[in-house]
């Protein structure tokens, strides 16, 4: 074999091997963000622990949420000029816009918060209740309530015109009782 001709054959398989090495061999350091998916992904314990609304008594809440589609039965229906549409759905958690003459007014939601027992703690301190459930305003447009100690119902305005009022109301119209009696 002629020197030129292995020099073709060879440049290109030392190129090769080279880049393999390179790549092989660097490591790079996980990111702040690599750390919290990490974080958000891990399997939580098999159970937690909340307190319930009475002092002095637990209950232990799965670590496992519900499947989204779960949730969409206990959703109030759409009427009286009110259009509703699913828009999210995942494992726990539920969403749909709520429109009025084509205009979104409001979201509402459903979260288990099975796996994530501290989600409840704003809850303890309530003094208000909608439909026998403990209700919060969480700042000047959403209002929420917690079912059964692991869900958690909630109806946020998106217009000015859906007020504390509407929001309450519509917290009615979803099946709380039903939703409480939800097993996984």
């Amino acid at each position: 074999m002629k020197v030129p001709q292995m020099r073709r054959i060879l440049a290109p398989f030392l190129i090769a091997v080279m880049l393999l090495v390179t790549a092989c061999g660097e490591t790079k350091a996980p990111s702040r963000w690599d750390k919290a998916q990490q974080e958000s992904t891990q399997k939580p314990s098999k159970t937690k622990q909340i307190a319930s609304q009475t002092p002095g008594n637990t209950q232990k809440l799965p670590s496992k949420p519900v499947t989204g589609g779960s949730l969409n039965k206990f959703f109030p229906a759409a009427g009286g000029g009110y259009d509703r549409t699913f828009t999210q759905e995942k494992a726990g958690f539920a969403e749909a816009k709520l429109k009025k003459g084509g205009k979104e007014v409001a979201t509402l939601s459903i979260n288990d918060v099975a796996g994530n027992p501290t989600a409840a703690d704003k809850f303890k301190a309530s003094t208000e209740q909608i439909g026998g459930y403990p209700a919060v305003e969480q700042g000047k447009g959403t209002t929420a309530v917690l079912v059964g100690n692991r869900y958690q119902v909630k109806v946020k305005s998106s217009d000015t015109s859906f007020s504390a009022g509407d929001r309450k109301a519509w917290l009615e119209k979803f099946n709380l009782s039903g939703l409480a009696n939800l097993k996984k």
